[in-house]
């Protein structure tokens, strides 16, 4: 197939990006068990003279001389948050791009820019908000075209924003005390963490959450983490010089020597998360970094389809 250096102009970078990743997750989808999720558009019918030309499909009008609007299966006032952190843990490893992956932060830009388009095409209306210490970005959600570029362009800034090596320290609680309020009642919020967080205090963190769902949001934790080092300790039994990102501490050690207690005090901070998370009727989705993107979009589309029953 010829490529359409035009069409391609259209949209940045990560917008395309994000409009191949979603493409290909819907061809599977339609070939799986889940294909009754409606993420697409159900019929044409015909233009009415007056009313918004936003969904006139003008590929077709190319073809037919005819103008058709695309017809939704279902007309929804969906909003939805997405919550990425970007504090200094989320740069690991940082030497993932020397090695043509993803670090933390990268993925959960790109698999929120997936997220941002597929809801885009399902008319729901989306905002971003950025953080580590404090707020840095914040947008309302809304769904016009104007708007889904200037989400692009944030999420771009975001991805081509290198480690500099400051210590972005973590505060997740007192960031999501402050997003819940300033976002819209009901609405729906997905956050991209690794969560970790500066402060000692578990129940500073587990009040912030059980914010977010008395002022009705539904929310979804993507727990993003380089699954086999971060959760499984998977090193070479030979020194290494770990470094904490947030606080710049460092420490020589062969991983074998630690390992044990780093799984078990892991497993533990984890494990009482996800307990709370149940608790407060909170998805918690691992997002393993080494994984495809359809581990994001799917548990979105599941959690979308219970808010339409």
């Amino acid at each position: 197939m010829p490529i359409n250096r035009q069409e391609i102009q259209q949209f940045s970078h990560l917008e395309l990006l994000a409009r191949q990743v979603v493409e290909g997750f819907i061809t599977g989808l339609h070939k799986s068990p889940f294909h009754g999720f409606s993420v697409e558009f159900a019929e044409y019918r015909s233009y009415n003279p007056g009313e918004s030309t936003r969904y006139i499909d003008w590929r077709l009008f190319g073809k037919t001389d005819k103008l058709y609007v695309k017809r939704f299966e279902e007309e929804t006032n969906l909003r939805c948050q997405v919550v990425i952190d970007r504090s200094s843990s989320m740069y690991f490893p940082v030497d993932a791009a020397d090695e043509g992956k993803d670090n933390k932060l990268s993925f959960s830009v790109k698999a929120a820019a997936a997220l941002v388009y597929m809801l885009n095409k399902q008319r729901d209306a989306t905002g971003i908000s950025v953080f580590d210490e404090e707020l840095e970005v914040h947008t309302p959600a809304r769904s016009s075209g104007v708007h889904m570029a200037m989400l692009y362009n944030e999420l771009e800034k975001l991805l081509d924003t290198p480690w500099d090596k400051k210590q972005r320290k973590t505060k997740t609680a007192e960031v999501l005390h402050t997003i819940a309020e300033a976002v819209h009642k009901r609405s729906l919020v997905m956050i991209f963490s690794d969560m970790f967080d500066e402060s000692s205090d578990d129940e500073h963190l587990f009040s912030a959450l059980q914010h977010l769902k008395h002022n009705k949001h539904e929310v979804v934790i993507f727990h993003v983490t380089d699954h086999a080092r971060e959760l499984e300790f998977d090193f070479d039994n030979r020194p290494y010089r770990f470094v904490d990102l947030e606080s710049g501490e460092e420490i020589r050690l062969q991983p074998q020597e630690v390992k044990n207690r780093y799984l078990e005090q892991v497993t533990e901070i984890y494990h009482e998360l996800k307990i709370k998370c149940a608790q407060y009727h909170i998805d918690f989705v691992e997002a393993d970094i080494n994984l495809p993107y359809d581990q994001i979009l799917l548990p979105y589309l599941m959690k979308r389809a219970k808010m339409r029953i």
